[in-house]
């Protein structure tokens, strides 16, 4: 049987593939791929947009699948989702196989993205789950580090068709002999309910479970926060060319942010485990706002600050969007809660790239403060769940 770490690794990569090959593909890939096929650089991110929305409608599905047949079969069926839509994307000579190839990746990306990692994660750990969402996510911090330069160097070397054909090979050669390395069942037994004892060791009243009420704050503070991910993954290097970098240097401070994400995640595996899930989404959801205020501030030289506070928040918020449901709700019914839960935030990455890119047209660099101003929005919602929750 492999060991918790062994699966974190296995995980971690395939997450990194995965998020690379997909999600982070077009802010590199639209613009030689709109020049060669006759089309808009706004369709291309329009067909990004439509796998987008289908992944939302995918991921209820999908983590019921993983809830009753476990996360190794639906994700191995994501590696042949995934490569079928890459190669599409490859050879597409005509607008309407653009969008086919991206609504093929769409499918995939709804079933084999973090959700369903996490959920892997929960049928697997029940117990340990939250160290081990963590753990993913420290590798898969990565994804746009590795997966900006490989594109940027493929698209330079074979070409756009070449590097979207390139990623579907490593699916089949690299993503779908780790998944097969995946325990069938779960490894731990799922915890017992323990009764509240009093002062004097009584048993207490059970704590009235989460409403409604939290369902809807939760499923209302990720979209904000996915949001200003997507924005940010789409168009931060050109964001930072209008911000007065040149386009190098714009793509290095770009490549921060994973770095910065991985960082994020080593703090919340390390001083902040033992809190809270909604204080560390507190502190997170506090660090793009902060960020561009450094930017408007310092300018240009503010730029690298700004992409650690961004990478940093960011990477503890994919954390949260994982371990708060669970604290908040329990493992029973994890996929597939997760999958309503997040349905508005893949919607709102649906929109992103489109809405952001409309902001940068009428705004230039000014757009960052919606996004500023949607973290503080963040910010006070949790604060609200705080209160819920009896101030966390």
């Amino acid at each position: 049987m492999a060991s918790q770490w062994g699966v974190v690794a296995r995980l971690g990569t395939t997450q990194t593939l995965a998020w690379a090959s997909s999600y982070y593909l077009p802010a590199l890939l639209a613009a030689p791929m709109a020049v060669e096929l006759g089309m808009a650089e706004a369709q291309v991110f329009a067909a990004f947009t439509l796998a987008l929305l289908i992944s939302a409608l995918v991921g209820p599905r999908a983590g019921r699948a993983i809830d009753e047949l476990g996360g190794r079969t639906v994700l191995l069926a994501t590696n042949g989702l995934f490569a079928l839509g890459l190669a599409g994307l490859g050879l597409a000579q005509t607008a309407w196989q653009v969008w086919l190839a991206w609504a093929l990746i769409g499918v995939a990306m709804g079933s084999g993205l973090y959700d369903a990692a996490f959920a892997t994660l929960v049928r697997l750990y029940p117990v340990n789950a939250r160290s081990a969402i963590t753990g993913i996510t420290l590798v898969a911090g990565f994804a746009s580090t590795v997966g900006w330069p490989l594109t940027a160097w493929g698209i330079d070397t074979v070409g756009w068709r070449g590097t979207c054909l390139g990623w579907a090979a490593l699916h089949l050669l690299l993503g779908l002999p780790l998944h097969l390395g995946l325990p069938r069942s779960p490894v731990e037994a799922a915890p017992s309910p323990k009764p509240m004892l009093d002062k004097d060791g009584g048993a207490m009243p059970a704590r009235r479970p989460p409403g409604m009420g939290m369902a809807v704050a939760i499923s209302a503070v990720f979209p904000i926060t996915w949001f200003t991910s997507t924005a940010m993954a789409a168009h931060l290097p050109r964001l930072l060319e209008a911000q007065g970098l040149s386009a190098t240097a714009a793509l290095g401070v770009a490549m921060l942010v994973g770095p910065a994400q991985v960082a994020g995640r080593l703090l919340e595996f390390g001083l902040l485990r033992r809190v809270h899930p909604l204080l560390s989404a507190r502190l997170a959801a506090a660090a793009h706002p902060l960020g561009v205020a450094t930017l408007a501030v310092a300018g240009p030289a503010g730029a690298w600050a700004f992409a650690g506070l961004h990478g940093a928040g960011n990477g503890i918020l994919t954390i949260a969007k994982g371990t708060l449901p669970l604290v908040v709700f329990g493992p029973a019914g994890y996929g597939q809660r997760q999958g309503w839960l997040m349905a508005p935030a893949r919607v709102a990455q649906a929109v992103a790239p489109v809405l952001f890119g409309l902001a940068m047209q009428h705004w230039g660099a000014g757009a960052l403060w919606l996004t500023a101003g949607l973290g503080v929005l963040t910010l006070v919602l949790l604060q609200g769940m705080a209160g819920r929750l009896g101030d966390r």
